[in-house]
């Protein structure tokens, strides 16, 4: 990497620590006193929330809450983020408010300040911010052990989050197991309709009794429970409709086992059947198949906060500091501000800080996404989490616990996922209207039928239509019709290497209107190659390149591997290098075949007195283009230039050119410099406006923001840790297969291969799937208006003819099955 270049990547990295990060408009530093802040930020762990609109249940009630300023429930991750005024309110009041909607809330051990900005975040002078950090006193660091150590407990946080998760899923399938074998009995019973001998007796009706109670008592219970939560607050959603539907068919089907004689004479003529009719069948399986559509929903979300797991993992665990003159490892939690920390070749640096003595090479793509690690010298600032190349360091502690670069990222990711509001589910607002309405219908056709029917059968009559109604407009195909289509399509994804996490990407990926891409790793390979080979008169291309990887054979440095990784591509036979020699920051020198040999910067070259004019018009147009021109002597003469850069993936220009003939917006997003972005954007043809260059990890999801703030409904495509706040504060993350675990747990759609091509492939995937669920919502609705009014007896007058409960349970059946051949369709379906 040139010094110029160098440099930049430097000062931006510098930007991480230095200058605090925007979040949702509010600019703010880490420096800032927490004293004189009077609002507060508490991030709630919500239980009991099964749908959309409870999450919009909780979020009206926080917000309206004394003291609070902004409320955000956040239904897929099962979180309410929530600022207040500690003068007004507090977590633990919050946490009532939630209670009193009949949801429940774990507090987190201690809410967190929301800083305000200050002059040296506004003005960004990240000098003085650091200048400022270095003075502080040792011992009294601003109680930088306890963030440390309130960090990990916010680890600790999430995972406890996670387990509970994982029980309720370990629930949620023995409760899917045991009610399916208990409801495949009573289908079979149910499904005989008297023609087998062995269940045409009065006590088969007991048995059903015996098999549906733990279904309905155990397996169901949430279902009744929520439903009574919302009749006390005037509220119907799913589970309303579930628990009327089941409830009304077991409750009946009670009371015709007890009186089987007052029932009897709801049979139709010349049935077989002995004893009155009943409808466990009903009861039963319709919970057994919502619970597995609630199983599947909770495995596709159940990993949402493994993103932030990731990122505290990346840092060290311990730090070898300089105490008292001797050298001693202690825990991460131990180092404050001030500690002089040792970090020796291939260790992690363990938190932020400004060298002090020793020269290296630091890989921080990990910050950056850049693959060419920054050299470093004394008075550069080195990140927790990035790792040590070649040099041992010695470096003064600057940041700790929550102010560190890593940590930073840590709080992006989590505001980022915090405020994402969920997509509203169109059959939950749907049943908001519809429950009440059914149920009105329910209780109109009772009381009709009980004054107007037959006096020998009024009462049974009205029953059976009362039933009838509540069952047909059960909402089991209603709640299949999202979640059958999404599992179809996740599991098509899969085929095609395209993993989505649940069906809030898929819901969203349709309406998109803007594409972020970001450069290394996505558009290009990620790694840096040898490109190009510019010989002086009188040397060849191959002894130039032979000599040279020759020569950096012994060099990790990846540029050294990547040149001879080149020169073995060319088939070139490679010798061994003697009086092999690293200059650290500059390049190498060795004796190849005799030759003295001289490969780096042009510092290295002109330390040596060596003119390197003649290379110099070709350095400039190398790096114009792109590419890091290193400059090779032999025999104490010029020689030529070898480039490396980070090449361009062979299918990205086609993969840009089918995104915009979608209709997307595509952008390109780096932190690399200006002459780079520019020249790859040029390669994969985005256009030169919609090209942002040397942006700092942090100031990623500002872009995805100012583009959100257009109306754009915006994807970021992204392979680094740097590109995790980006990926989780964009409509839907996509992130390559092959970058890091943050990235990946992050994002909303993963390409598995990481082939850039699968993001037009996902795109065109959601909108076939959004067509299917719409498609579904029409066949579980078709249903309801057809059968609501012949469940009811409109039909009766003229016909005579009385829909049955059992008829509706079939025509109820048929809708689910309906729906779900037609979601099947998605397997086959294409999808361009």
């Amino acid at each position: 990497m040139n010094g110029e270049t160098t440099q930049r990547d430097n000062a931006a990295s510098a930007g991480i620590a230095a200058k605090g990060h925007t979040t949702r408009g509010d600019e703010h530093s880490s420096d800032v006193n927490p004293a004189a802040m009077p609002e507060q930020r508490v991030d709630l762990s919500l239980t009991g929330m099964t749908c959309a609109s409870c999450a919009s249940t909780v979020e009206r009630a926080l917000a309206k809450a004394p003291g609070v300023s902004n409320a955000s429930v956040n239904f897929l991750t099962q979180t309410a983020t929530v600022r207040f005024d500690p003068k007004s309110t507090s977590p633990e009041v919050l946490k009532g408010v939630v209670q009193g909607t009949g949801y429940d809330a774990a507090v987190p051990a201690t809410p967190r300040p929301i800083p305000a900005m200050n002059a040296t975040t506004a003005n960004g002078n990240h000098a003085a911010h650091a200048e400022t950090s270095r003075h502080v006193g040792h011992p009294s660091a601003g109680g930088s052990a306890a963030d440390v150590q309130m960090d990990h407990a916010a680890s600790d946080e999430h995972a406890a989050h996670m387990h509970i998760n994982q029980d309720e899923q370990a629930l949620l399938r023995r409760k899917v197991i045991i009610g399916a074998a208990l409801s495949l009995p009573v289908l079979v019973i149910a499904m005989s309709h008297g023609r087998i001998a062995l269940f045409n007796h009065a006590w088969v009706n007991w048995l059903q009794l015996a098999l549906t109670m733990p279904v309905v008592v155990w397996c169901g219970a949430q279902f009744y429970r929520m439903a009574w939560m919302g009749l006390k607050h005037a509220r119907a959603n799913m589970d309303s409709l579930v628990a009327l539907g089941t409830g009304a068919a077991f409750v009946y089907s009670i009371a015709a086992t007890v009186w089987p004689g007052y029932f009897a004479n709801a049979h139709a003529a010349g049935s077989t059947m002995v004893g009155a009719p009943v409808y466990y069948e009903a009861a039963a399986v319709i919970i057994v198949l919502v619970l597995l559509g609630k199983l599947f929903e909770a495995r596709a979300t159940g990993n949402t906060s493994a993103a932030i797991r990731a990122l505290i993992g990346l840092q060290a665990r311990t730090a070898r500091v300089v105490r008292n003159g001797a050298e001693q490892d202690i825990p991460l939690a131990q180092v404050v501000v001030g500690d002089i920390v040792i970090v020796r070749p291939g260790e992690k640096v363990p938190v932020d800080g400004e060298i002090e003595s020793g020269s290296s090479a630091i890989d921080e793509s990990m910050l950056t996404g850049e693959s060419v690690p920054v050299e470093k010298k004394p008075g550069d600032s080195v990140f927790g989490a990035t790792i040590n190349t070649t040099g041992a360091l010695q470096f003064r502690v600057t940041k700790v616990g929550k102010d560190t670069a890593l940590q930073q990222i840590v709080q992006l990711v989590q505001e980022a996922q915090g405020s994402k509001a969920p997509i509203a589910r169109l059959a939950d607002t749907i049943a908001g209207y519809f429950t009440p309405a059914v149920l009105g219908v329910a209780v109109v056709t009772f009381i009709v039928w009980y004054f107007m029917g037959p006096a020998d059968t009024r009462m049974s009559m009205a029953l059976l239509t009362f039933v009838s109604v509540l069952i047909i407009a059960c909402p089991c195909a209603l709640g299949l019709a999202t979640p059958t289509a999404i599992m179809v399509a996740t599991g098509r994804g899969a085929q095609q290497g395209i993993l989505i996490k649940g069906g809030e990407a898929l819901e969203t990926a349709h309406k998109l209107s803007a594409i972020i891409l970001d450069k290394t790793g996505t558009l290009t390979r990620g790694k840096p190659a040898l490109t190009d080979a510019r010989a002086l008169p009188g040397i060849t291309e191959v002894d130039l390149v032979r000599l040279s990887a020759s020569a950096e054979r012994r060099s990790e440095h990846p540029l050294a591997t990547a040149i001879v990784e080149g020169a073995k591509a060319r088939g070139l036979a490679l010798s061994e290098p003697a009086e092999f020699k690293a200059v650290v920051g500059h390049g190498i020198e060795a004796r190849v075949d005799g030759r003295a040999v001289l490969v780096g910067k042009r510092a290295l070259l002109a330390d040596r007195g060596i003119d390197t004019s003649a290379l110099d018009a070709m350095a400039e147009e190398l790096a114009a283009s792109g590419k890091t021109p290193m400059f090779a002597a032999f025999d104490g003469k010029p020689a030529g230039l070898i480039a490396v850069a980070d090449t361009v993936r062979p299918e990205s220009r086609a993969t840009v050119e089918k995104m915009q003939a979608m209709g997307l917006r595509v952008a390109m997003i780096t932190g690399d410099n200006a002459l780079t972005a520019a020249a790859v954007a040029r390669e994969v043809g985005i256009k030169p406006e919609f090209v942002f260059a040397e942006v700092l990890p942090e100031h990623k999801a500002g872009h995805v923001k100012n583009l959100q703030s257009q109306g754009l409904v915006v994807g970021m495509v992204g392979d680094g840790i740097n590109d995790a706040p980006a990926l989780a504060q964009a409509d839907v993350g996509l992130a390559m297969g092959t970058g890091t675990d943050v990235a990946i747990e992050a994002s909303d759609i993963t390409l598995i291969r990481g082939d850039l091509r699968s993001v037009p492939d996902a795109i065109a995937l959601s909108r076939a799937t959004m067509r299917t669920i719409r498609q579904n919502l029409f066949w579980a609705f078709i249903y309801n208006v057809i059968g609501i009014p012949v469940a009811a007896g409109v039909l009766y007058p003229l016909t005579g003819w009385l829909l049955s409960p059992i008829i509706a349970s079939a025509a109820m059946a048929f809708s689910s099955v309906s729906v779900v051949l037609n979601s099947l369709r998605l397997k086959s379906a294409r999808l361009l």
